[in-house]
């Protein structure tokens, strides 16, 4: 995979900008943006996508298969972290000695000058993100913003407002968070992830020490997550003049305090903010998605909206695709998708569809993402499953931008079940599609789980569904 150089120094002009994998939820946001401020926008992708055909629509030209002539005149390209160094448009680029910039920079030129409010953590960040987002376009505030998932109620992941807040989803995997000129930062959590490019957990930490400290209004950060405890324990003894820190979360002492909460179904709880309470019911269930709502009003009371309004406008949030996503029923059993990908965002999610299946059962088809974090972390990945799934499945390792390591497969995982019966490693497709149908039973949850292409296997699953024999009804 190619490194990127966040030391280079930022274009002065970018006329025409050419994007490496447009169709990508987060590139196409970007693009969007570029078109919508007057750039010239061309790219390419290995194959067509409803976001390739979007752009189109809105005036990008969109190659499908990478080329050299596909690069034409641009004055930047444009690439995410898994853009490999012999593609024959970067190499174009290289040769040109035209800029050649991550996403994020390409994110950091477009913001410059707007008042900026980033949101980071290990998990919950697109959905946080969403969340403030989706309030803010409730109070009239008509943010611009770049979310990593298309928030369901509007049908996109990025948009042009014409206020003067910029919403983003700030990427930590690689330090590219670090970037960005931040007036408002959220931390939803620190919970280690990325160590194969961090290193070790301290570095991890030091990285969203950087971030949060850069924020020039304010911070927002959790009071339970004991890494975001570390990092405000490490602002407030590095810099007592830093700017406003405000800390959301269940604990005591937190300044919004989420309690009260009922998880069944839709998720309602009570903030108390002020001395004062204020209750909401969210359209997305989970206790996990009622601490991302806590997060978002902290950040939204923060910049000086009412807090009831504010409450309001998070309600309004429907969600964010690959975000517990249904995509059918066939004789009573539900299929959903869901991006986490990370043990602590696995059990969240697992723990959401527990609050909503009722006396079904939840089947889990994990696709373990990335050979080091799967080397890391398949015990922890075992652990959280057969907690709370009633019967796993496992698919093998989608390396995304890592190269195979041998012996590191989804086998890795099942190894690490204490029970064996209630999990199977089956790396065809096919194969796992029919036994997830074969043990299904009205009433349950069938769950796909993964940032990989794990969604890619729902037809399949909804097709075996439909030819399966039906068991007899859960009772």
């Amino acid at each position: 995979m190619i490194t990127p150089d966040f030391s280079q120094e930022l274009p002065t002009t970018i006329g025409t900008a050419h994007f490496v994998g447009i169709g990508g939820s987060g590139m196409s946001g970007i693009a969007r943006l570029f078109l919508s401020a007057g750039h010239t926008v061309t790219g390419s992708d290995r194959s067509e996508n409803h976001n390739t055909q979007a752009l189109r629509e809105l005036g990008a030209t969109v190659s499908i298969g990478h080329a050299a002539e596909n690069l034409a005149d641009a004055d930047a390209l444009i690439f995410t972290g898994a853009l490999w160094p012999d593609n024959p448009e970067y190499l174009l680029a290289v040769e040109r000695g035209i800029p050649v910039l991550h996403r994020s920079q390409a994110l950091a030129w477009l913001i410059s000058g707007q008042r900026l409010v980033a949101v980071a953590g290990a998990h919950g960040k697109t959905t946080s993100t969403g969340m403030i987002i989706t309030a803010l376009l409730e109070l009239g505030a008509d943010p611009s913003f770049v979310n990593g998932g298309v928030i369901q109620s509007i049908g996109m992941s990025a948009a042009r407002g014409s206020g003067e807040l910029f919403v983003v989803e700030a990427d930590e995997s690689d330090g590219s968070f670090l970037l960005y000129d931040t007036a408002v930062a959220l931390v939803t959590n620190v919970d280690a992830d990325h160590l194969d490019h961090y290193g070790s957990h301290e570095a991890f930490d030091e990285a969203f020490i950087e971030f949060a400290g850069k924020a020039s209004e304010l911070v927002v950060i959790s009071s339970d997550d004991p890494g975001a405890v570390r990092v405000t324990t490490a602002l407030r003894d590095r810099d007592a003049a830093i700017g406003r820190i405000l800390t959301f979360g269940m604990d005591a002492t937190a300044d919004v305090r989420l309690h009260s909460i009922v998880a069944e179904g839709p998720v309602s709880f009570i903030v108390t903010h002020e001395g004062a309470d204020y209750p909401a019911t969210l359209r997305v269930p989970g206790v996990h998605n009622a601490l991302n709502a806590a997060g978002a009003f902290a950040v939204l009371v923060g910049l000086g909206f009412d807090p009831e309004s504010s409450l309001a406008g998070i309600a309004a949030f429907g969600g964010t695709e690959r975000r517990f996503e249904l995509h059918g029923t066939v004789r009573g059993v539900s299929v959903y998708d869901d991006y986490a990908h990370h043990p602590t965002e696995v059990a969240a999610a697992l723990s959401a569809a527990r609050s909503v299946v009722g006396t079904g059962r939840l089947i889990a088809i994990h696709q373990p993402h990335l050979y080091s974090r799967t080397r890391l972390m398949a015990g922890d990945f075992a652990r959280v499953y057969e907690q709370l799934a009633d019967d796993t499945i496992v698919l093998d390792v989608f390396g995304a931008r890592e190269d195979p390591v041998p012996g590191v497969t989804g086998a890795l995982v099942t190894e690490r079940f204490v029970d064996p019966s209630r999990v199977s490693y089956l790396p065809d497709w096919q194969a796992a599609a029919e036994h997830a149908a074969a043990i299904a039973r009205e009433g349950d949850i069938i769950m796909t789980l993964s940032c990989g292409d794990v969604y890619r296997i729902v037809p399949q699953v909804l097709a075996a569904l439909g030819e399966s024999v039906p068991t007899a009804p859960r009772v």
